[in-house]
This record gives structure tokens, C-alpha cells and sequence, in this order.
């Protein structure tokens, strides 16, 4: 009988490693913590990864992630939010990374966290993280981030006979002109939203912007 392969759940443990450490560790630690008997086997288990494009090697020849490490399982099937699901789920899944879902363009794509309830009847939280790809012109019904008179902040582009405003979605929503200048700084893509309270010791930006 052939050895099963447990390559799939070794690499979700590695992820995890990855996401606690912000590196990956080496064969040794690897073994320690897969619970390999030698580090020969992390050594096999690392080229097949090697080899399959979940890792790769940097220049030092330590294991980084490779182009497939962070693709995860994406089913065919939706989840209903509501009542009277038509029972027609396929349980099919495919292999999809979440920067493929939001990142059209990885260059000229910034990560912003928003601060701030002007947006919150478009669903938009304050502690979201707004995926905005800067080489995009906004177009009215837009989502940007953008800077007015000076002021950064995310909010609705609207644009009707060369008049330009941007228009909030919060308690008290309401529209703006800009006195002087508009800049757009980037159309909005996507939100990230987690539900969980941030790591304690996590590593930190170097900068960070907040936009309301």
C-alpha cells in the first residue's frame, strides 16, 4: 500500500507557521513541528512544494512563499443569506488566491485602513482595509479614496456636467465640492473586514494611512 500523501495538510500548517512568524522556518524547524522523524523528510516535503509552486527559494536559500502558497479552496457554491436555498450546490472548489480576487493590477494596487462611520450605510467600517488600485479613473457610483482640499477620506464619485462631488453613505450622508482641488487618489476594489482583534506583537507598517 502506497504512503498517503499528506502534503495538503502539512502546507496549511506551514501557512499558519507563516502567519504567526512572518517568515517561513528551516528544515529543522520544519521537522520539529510536523513532527518528521528526520530533516530529510522537510528537506522531500519542501522540494515537492518547491515544485508544485507553493514555495519557492530566496537568494539566501531559505524557503519563502512561492506564487501558489497563499491560494486557498474556493467552493462553487454560494451561501444564501436568506431563506429558500434551491439545494442545487455542486461542492465543487478551485484553487484561488485572495489577491487574485482583489488585485487586478498588484503594482498599482495600495492597502488602506479606514477610520471613521461616513461610509457606513455602503458597508463600509471603520478598521476595514480598503483594497484601492491607483491607476484607475474614477467613473460616478465609484468608490475612492480621495483628497479634497486638502483632506484625504473615502467616499462616493459622483460627476454630472463637469461638476465633481463626493458623497458619503453615513448617518448623515451628504455631498461635498471641492472648494479648490480634487485629487482622486485611487478607486476602491474591495474591503477586507476581520473579526478578530489584531495579534498582540504583530508586526507594524512602516506606515499607515487612515482615511475616514
Amino acid at each position: 500500500m502506497g504512503r498517503t500523501n499528506n502534503d495538503q495538510t502539512h502546507l496549511r500548517r506551514l501557512r499558519d507557521t507563516y502567519a504567526r512568524m512572518g517568515c517561513l522556518p528551516s528544515y529543522s524547524e520544519i521537522s520539529k513541528a510536523l513532527g518528521f522523524k528526520t530533516k530529510n523528510a522537510a528537506f522531500k516535503l519542501a522540494q515537492r512544494l518547491i515544485a508544485s509552486d507553493h514555495l519557492t527559494k530566496s537568494a539566501g536559500g531559505r524557503l519563502a512563499p512561492g506564487p501558489a502558497f497563499f491560494t486557498l479552496e474556493l467552493s462553487d457554491d454560494e451561501v444564501r443569506a436568506g431563506f429558500g436555498a434551491d439545494g442545487n450546490a455542486t461542492g465543487l472548489v478551485q484553487a484561488q488566491a485572495l489577491d487574485h480576487l482583489l488585485m487586478a493590477r498588484p503594482s498599482k494596487t495600495v492597502l488602506v485602513k479606514v477610520r471613521g462611520d461616513s461610509m457606513l450605510n455602503a458597508g463600509i467600517l471603520s478598521g476595514d482595509v480598503a483594497v484601492v488600485e491607483t491607476s484607475l479613473q474614477a467613473s460616478t457610483g465609484d468608490i475612492v479614496v480621495a483628497e479634497i482640499d486638502g483632506s484625504q477620506t473615502i467616499k462616493e464619485f459622483r460627476s454630472d456636467r463637469g461638476q465633481t462631488r463626493l458623497v458619503s453613505h453615513g448617518l448623515d450622508s451628504k455631498a461635498v465640492a471641492p472648494e479648490k482641488t480634487l485629487n482622486i487618489i485611487g478607486v476602491v476594489r474591495g474591503i477586507v473586514r476581520s473579526y478578530r482583534p489584531p495579534m498582540v506583537g504583530g508586526a507594524n507598517l512602516k506606515k499607515q494611512e487612515k482615511f475616514r
